[in-house]
């Protein structure tokens, strides 16, 4: 078994859920008390936070590549950067460190086309939604991919950063999600990519008439198939739509019953 490196803490909300989805594929795939050799380096977000508001991305870049030298050094095998919005920093990390970086976007590229889609809806935040280091690595792989209109994309970050990041479940921007997800429905996305690590806190299957595709479920699965070659996971899984709506449910009941 290879260990994980996780490049966590932004926020921890989510770096939470990559720790406990890692052990549970780890334990689903090997049995028993298996559990999955991991490391973790957890940032203060607060401070990644400023330097992504000040545009200082060089500095941001810098700060995540140490992280991830500090991973290696502790035994690492492979690194994963817990946040779909810092992969904007992903180049400065891979040529940081010998071992490799898996990638969120390529993760989530794989499961969309092997669910046989292609043009999906991404939420995130307005970074990964606006920018072209998310949507373009997607794209590169054969998908077409819609954002939601300014005021969608305004609300869909305001949540994150106010609400989600701070733990904080409400029903009203449940409701107000939905109806983002419903307007990129309407424009053609067949199905919806949760492009920020926390949006599963907020959104299961329930929520969306089209397939959802969890990033950061994804992002551990593929992280266990690293670690475990030759246990590839073949039962239906995130990369399938049912069993990846089926996974977020039983994501949220734990969270919500929490």
């Amino acid at each position: 078994m290879k260990t994980i490196g996780l490049i966590g803490g932004m926020s921890w909300e989510s770096t939470a859920q990559y720790y406990r989805l890692l052990n549970e594929f780890t334990r689903n795939r090997l049995g028993g008390l298996h559990s999955a050799r991991c490391v973790i380096y957890s940032l203060d977000f607060a401070e990644i936070e400023q330097l992504q508001v000040q545009g200082r991305w060089a500095d941001a870049g810098e700060t995540l590549a140490a992280a991830a030298r500090s991973l290696e050094a502790a035994g690492a095998d492979l690194v994963l950067i817990c946040t779909n919005t810092m992969h904007k920093v992903a180049d400065a990390v891979d040529a940081a460190v010998a071992i490799p970086l898996l990638h969120l976007a390529d993760a989530t590229a794989h499961a969309v086309r092997a669910s046989g889609l292609r043009r999906v809806g991404l939420l995130g935040t307005a970074f990964t939604m606006e920018q072209d280091f998310y949507r373009d690595r997607l794209e590169a792989a054969g998908l077409e991919v819609r954002i939601p209109d300014a005021g969608g994309r305004a609300l869909v970050h305001r949540v994150i950063y106010e609400e989600l990041c701070l733990g904080v479940v409400r029903e009203e921007s449940r409701t107000a999600y939905q109806k983002v997800i419903g307007d990129l429905v309407a424009a053609g996305a067949e199905g919806i990519i949760l492009g920020c690590t926390e949006i599963e806190l907020l959104i299961g299957p329930g929520d969306s008439p089209v397939s959802l595709f969890p990033t950061a479920r994804l992002h551990a699965e593929a992280a266990v198939d690293a670690a475990l070659p030759g246990l590839r996971n073949d039962s239906p899984g995130p990369g399938r739509p049912q069993s990846a709506d089926e996974s977020v449910a039983a994501s949220l009941q734990c969270r919500r019953a929490g």
